[in-house]
């Protein structure tokens, strides 16, 4: 194996694990919701706390994950810290997810329809 193919593998491997690393930080549907309302404009801690809810040491976890994987930014205003989506696409990433989830539910439902009005014999 010459050099340029060890690194591009080296790099594909990286490449790979980060895509995982951006995944990962989406698995969970807090910080999903977090991405949403950020979608609407930058917001403070305590605000995220009482649009989603959420316990302010929970949503700070969420956010350091976030944080961590570039997907959210932080600018400091005094002794307030705001939160701000780090890149648009995200949003668009998880508008094509929800799509995909949409047509699967879609199907889904065509199925049990299909079922519950059928008799054994005809399937």
């Amino acid at each position: 194996m010459g050099m340029i193919e060890f690194m591009k593998n080296d790099f594909s491997e990286e490449i790979h694990q980060l895509h995982a690393d951006i995944c990962q930080a989406l698995s969970d549907p807090k910080r999903i919701l977090i991405l949403y309302e950020l979608k609407e404009g930058r917001k403070s801690v305590g605000q995220l706390a009482g649009y989603l809810n959420l316990k302010q040491a929970n949503l700070s976890q969420h956010l350091m994950v976030l944080r961590e994987r570039e997907m959210v930014k932080t600018q400091r205003e005094g002794a307030v810290i705001f939160y701000s989506l780090a890149n648009t696409k995200v949003i668009e990433a998880l508008d094509l997810l929800r799509e995909v989830l949409a047509e699967k539910l879609q199907k889904s439902s065509l199925l049990a329809h299909t079922l519950a009005h059928s008799s054994p014999s005809s399937l």
